[in-house]
């Protein structure tokens, strides 16, 4: 790891794909703020729950992988932090209380949670290549 760190502060400051990078815990916070929210007025369906906790299992890699090249780019604050996921979950619950039915809403984000659509390689395949890139470097 030392030999990383040498790596890292040789490795130029992107700030732009750092914001990019963030858009993962993003789509964590969307996930986790939806399935939440979604449990709780269902009446505690269970599905919402065991739906964000498989998604994090199938995502935990990427966000670490996230992590790691975040910090190697220079890292970023916890203030610039928060407020990205803030951002995140004020657009998911935006979005919700836009709908029309919010069963309705509800039913779909989950399908899309199980169904993988909201996984990060579907959602930002991109940056996750980018990610790869500068991580095997």
């Amino acid at each position: 790891m030392v030999g990383m760190a040498g790596n890292a502060m040789a490795q130029d400051s992107d700030p732009a794909l750092v914001g990019e990078l963030m858009g993962f815990h993003g789509t964590e916070t969307i996930v986790s703020v939806m399935t939440t929210h979604c449990y709780e007025t269902t009446g505690l369906d269970g599905s919402y729950k065991s739906a964000a906790e498989n998604w994090y299992l199938r995502n935990v890699g990427f966000l670490e992988l996230a992590d790691r090249v975040i910090e190697r780019l220079g890292g970023q604050s916890a203030a610039e932090e928060s407020a990205a996921r803030d951002y995140s979950g004020a657009q998911i619950m935006s979005a919700y209380n836009q709908a029309a039915d919010k069963d309705r809403f509800c039913q779909g984000f989950l399908a899309q949670v199980d169904g993988g659509k909201l996984d990060i390689d579907q959602q930002l395949p991109k940056i996750l290549e980018q990610a790869q890139a500068i991580a095997s470097e």
